[in-house]
């Protein structure tokens, strides 16, 4: 499979556009599991939760450990915390704009027509 997003933020924000990849971190979050644990909720099957799983590893959201036969899932939220990051330089720029957008209205509003 070809890794069509190369940068580490955009593998993270892949995974986390999907439904099901964010419920699966909802799981995760609470405590690990194996694959099956994780899939039996979904109306997919165990493969196409195992791709799902895959495409979160590969975002470094999900660390996957084998004991046994068992593939034993984890949730790592450091990724997020980057992409949190990220995004917040562009909320505080769009919140000035907005800001100055408001006072821009206001002034108008209060001179005379």
């Amino acid at each position: 499979m070809v890794d069509r997003h190369p940068d580490p933020l955009g593998r993270v924000f892949v995974a986390v556009a999907d439904p099901t990849r964010r419920s699966i971190l909802n799981a995760l979050r609470r405590r690990p599991a194996t694959i099956t644990e994780i899939a039996r909720p979904f109306p997919v099957s165990l493969n196409a939760i195992s791709k799902h799983v895959k495409i979160l590893e590969r975002a470094g959201l999900v660390h996957r450990a084998v004991v046994g036969r068992e593939h034993y899932c984890r949730f790592d939220a450091r990724p997020l915390r980057r992409a949190t990051a990220w995004l917040e330089r562009y909320r505080e720029f769009w919140e000035s704009r907005l800001d100055a957008l408001e006072r821009h209205l206001l002034v108008r509003r209060r001179r005379p027509k």
